[in-house]
């Protein structure tokens, strides 16, 4: 299955969230369960608030290009 900006984004914002958590416990290994449980939910609920508004998830739906994804990846 193709990627799309979507994943992209969600998955950027996930890594940002994700990195944050570890500096707030100054650790940079695994995160512990109930912290790897809560990036779950939250990726489920930002998935959910980006389908929420229609023009933003046609915009996100968009395949992106392979030459283009890595472009479009930060980390």
């Amino acid at each position: 299955m193709a990627k799309t900006y979507r994943d992209v984004a969600v998955d950027q914002m996930v890594a940002t969230v994700e990195e944050a958590m570890s500096d707030a416990i100054d650790w940079w290994g695994s995160l512990p369960q109930p912290m790897n449980e809560a990036m779950d939910t939250f990726r489920v609920q930002l998935g959910a608030a980006i389908d929420s508004v229609e023009f933003v998830k046609k915009a996100l739906d968009r395949p992106v290009a392979d030459n283009s994804s890595k472009a479009t990846e930060q980390r």
